[in-house]
C-alpha cells in the first residue's frame, strides 16, 4: 500500500507499506527512483507492518514492484496503476502529486469552503 502528503517543496513523501502478515526476512521496494537496485530500499518492520518513507519528486508517476527474501517479485495490489514491464508482466505504478499545484489540494480553497462552516458552528 502507498500513502502520499507533501513533502519539500516539489516533492512528495511516499510511504510503501507491507502488511504484517507478510512472511519475509527482508522485504525491498525497487523501481525507477533507485534505478531498480534490489538491495538499495529495505524496508524496516514495525508492529504495524513493513514499510519505508521516501521523498519523490513530485507530479510524476514512478514504476516500482517490491522484492521479498532477494528473490520474490510481487506487486502492490493498492498501487496508484500498473503498467507492462519487459518481462511479460506487470508494475506497480505511483502517482505523485503536485500538491502546490493541484488545486484539490490548495489550503486556501480549502479554508475558504471550511470558514462559513466554522462560523456557522460558533453562532449556533
Amino acid at each position: 500500500m502507498i500513502t502520499k502528503r507533501p513533502g519539500r517543496t516539489g516533492t512528495v513523501l511516499v510511504t510503501f507499506t507491507m502488511p504484517a502478515a507478510v512472511w519475509a526476512d527482508t522485504i525491498h521496494v525497487v523501481g525507477d527512483f533507485n534505478g531498480w537496485d534490489e538491495r538499495a530500499t529495505p524496508l524496516r518492520q514495525t508492529e504495524s507492518g513493513w514499510m519505508i518513507t521516501l521523498e519523490l519528486a513530485a507530479g510524476r508517476d514512478y514504476h516500482y514492484r517490491y522484492v521479498l527474501n532477494g528473490h520474490e517479485w510481487c506487486n502492490d495490489w493498492n498501487a496508484d496503476r500498473y503498467a507492462p514491464n519487459a518481462q511479460g508482466g506487470d508494475n506497480s505504478v505511483v502517482v505523485t502529486p503536485d500538491f502546490a499545484r493541484d488545486e484539490r489540494y490548495d489550503s486556501e480553497r480549502v479554508l475558504s469552503f471550511t470558514r462559513p462552516i466554522l462560523s456557522l458552528v460558533r453562532s449556533g
